[in-house]
């Protein structure tokens, strides 16, 4: 269905404006249908994506500041979904014993749990969107987000 449609607007739209609110709808669609995976396991996307950024660690703790460094939506308080996480056990978080205003996050064995409890439905749920585009259609599609998103200086 067109934008247009979705959102039903009675007027012509500009295309710039049409592309941004293509992008912001698909993006509201996308984490609603994500939210409904995580809602069973009583975490956040942006709790998700810390579980995924300390995975990626594969044991070495990270602090806050890579953290923020890597996450999706980059204005998230870190430290409050850290201690959200802590309450549940996902991680745990320690003073660095070099630099004691370092705070150093580690995931747990429960972490790690959820994750690979959730790997095959996330799979599932990013092969979704895509079903209804050829393979090149999909390439396409990440190389023009990707040229979007990257504007010239």
């Amino acid at each position: 269905m067109k934008i247009e449609d979705e959102i039903k607007s009675t007027v012509a739209l500009d295309i710039s404006k049409k592309i941004i609110l293509n992008v912001l709808y698909t993006q509201n669609v996308i984490t609603e249908n994500f939210n409904e995976i995580l809602k069973p396991f009583d975490i956040s996307g942006e709790q998700y994506n810390v579980l995924r950024i300390l995975r990626g660690q594969k044991g070495n703790p990270a602090n806050m500041c890579l953290i923020q460094e890597r996450m999706l939506a980059r204005t998230s308080n870190t430290t409050r979904l850290v201690d959200k996480l802590l309450l549940k056990k996902f991680v745990t978080r320690n003073v660095c014993p070099e630099n004691r205003r370092k705070i150093e996050v580690l995931i747990t064995p429960k972490g790690l749990d959820i994750l690979n409890e959730l790997d095959p439905k996330v799979i599932e749920h990013e092969q979704y969107f895509s079903r209804n585009l050829s393979s090149s259609e999909v390439e396409q599609l990440n190389n023009l987000l990707e040229k979007y998103r990257n504007k010239q200086q």
